[in-house]
């Protein structure tokens, strides 16, 4: 899947091969979970709350960004597009959420990110979870700016980044 996902960003494979590949992988590590001893699973890296924030239907990009992340081992709780605020608090509160994932791809719905990190203040959450925001409009100035952890660029960097952030 990690193979899948560096083609994926050079331009050599296309969304259909990233869902295929991604529906091989559940279905395998399915077959896997089943044959595997009680409790012989092993840790997971971290628990991402993951969403595009409220006003924005786009979920492609973060939808990849989330099988790229279940991939690589982490615990995604994929909360889908056009999420109110309130919604990316809460489901970090009821998984544990180490980190949370914001999406924005358009530039009206960039504001959402900022909300959701000073939510996570107002709830005394911000020093407990990791703030990773990305979309066609953000960037690492855009992350600076409103106090996210980090920035990324694309599905493969979310993975090294949530890595370097987490593990």
């Amino acid at each position: 899947m990690n193979e899948v996902g560096i083609l994926f960003e050079r331009g050599k494979l296309f969304l259909p091969h990233v869902m295929m590949a991604a529906d091989a992988m559940t279905a395998g590590v399915n077959v896997l979970k089943d044959l595997m001893p009680e409790g012989a699973s092993g840790s997971k890296l971290g628990v991402i709350v993951n969403g595009t924030v409220e006003g924005d239907v786009h979920d492609i990009g973060k939808a990849i960004v989330s099988t790229m992340l279940q991939s690589a081992g982490f615990e995604v709780y994929d909360i889908g597009r056009d999420v109110p605020i309130r919604n990316f608090i809460e489901k970090a509160k009821e998984v544990n959420a180490d980190m949370i994932g914001i999406s924005a791809l358009m530039t009206t719905t960039l504001q959402g990110q900022k909300d959701v990190i000073e939510l996570l203040k107002e709830e005394g959450l911000r020093d407990k979870v990791k703030v990773m925001v990305g979309g066609a409009p953000a960037t690492q100035a855009w992350a600076d700016k409103i106090g996210a952890d980090c920035y990324a660029e694309n599905a493969s960097e979310a993975v090294v980044k949530a890595k370097e952030l987490l593990v």
